[in-house]
């Protein structure tokens, strides 16, 4: 009988693409959890490093009174300085806030008229040494007299930083402009600034800070001034008897 020699191949089944399928699946998953990982640190480290924005005053109150001789503004704000801000008062460095109130006419054939403006500038300084903090009160302008010619006409010292920055942050029954300045019935407003003056600081403190948002501290509005003059009011009554009542009455000596 003759020799048949049969050769038997085979190629053993790979089960690697089974087992690969789910593990090559997962890995797109895998890759855009390391990036959600990776922005979220991003963003944390961007917004640890961005700088803080001074928070604009909180206009509290505000409000005109015209009279028969002149007109009066008062404001009153809610002033929270930054951390650089509070910081600079500490170690010495004195502050300038102004504040500015502009009267206009509206003229509708040309562009409005100011009639009348008043400056003010406050001057907040810390002393070391009887840690108390000083207020000064300046009438002139600031652009014109410059730091050194502010001539200073108050002076007033308070315990605490928050109640000199109460002082600093509200003015009442401010005289802005006189009787003959104003008109009857037309239509006339006043522009309200206050602001942390940075031109002001000595040299050395002005070099970066002008665009530096956290000593940015500004705040503007707009009021409407009375048409007309509010009537004066009545004195109040004198709870004491007058002169002719207590001469009437009868003494103890006639009892």
């Amino acid at each position: 009988m003759r020799q048949v020699d049969t050769t038997v191949s085979f190629t053993p089944a790979s089960t690697r693409p089974a087992l690969d399928q789910p593990l090559n699946a997962a890995r797109p998953c895998a890759r855009a959890c390391r990036w959600c990982v990776l922005a979220a640190v991003c963003l944390l480290w961007l917004f640890a490093w961005l700088p803080v924005h001074a928070k604009e005053p909180v206009v509290q109150q505000i409000g005109l009174q015209r009279s028969a001789d002149a007109l009066y503004l008062s404001v009153r704000l809610e002033l929270a300085p930054t951390h650089a801000v509070e910081d600079a008062l500490l170690k010495g460095v004195p502050l300038y806030f102004v504040w500015q109130a502009d009267v206009y006419r509206d003229r509708w054939y040309w562009t409005d008229k100011r009639v009348a403006s008043a400056v003010r500038t406050l001057r907040l300084a810390y002393q070391p040494l009887t840690r108390r903090w000083r207020l000064s009160l300046s009438n002139d302008p600031p652009a014109d007299s410059g730091r050194a010619g502010l001539q200073y006409a108050l002076h007033q010292n308070f315990d605490s930083l928050p109640e000199a920055l109460a002082g600093v942050s509200r003015v009442s029954r401010w005289k802005v402009a006189d009787a003959h300045q104003l008109q009857e019935g037309s239509d006339q407003r006043v522009e309200v600034d206050f602001r942390l003056d940075l031109s002001l600081l000595p040299r050395p403190f002005q070099i970066g800070m002008v665009n530096q948002p956290e000593w940015l501290i500004e705040v503007r509005r707009r009021v409407d001034v009375p048409a007309r003059a509010e009537p004066e009011p009545e004195p109040a009554p004198d709870a004491s008897p007058a002169i002719g009542d207590a001469a009437s009455a009868p003494s103890d000596a006639d009892r």
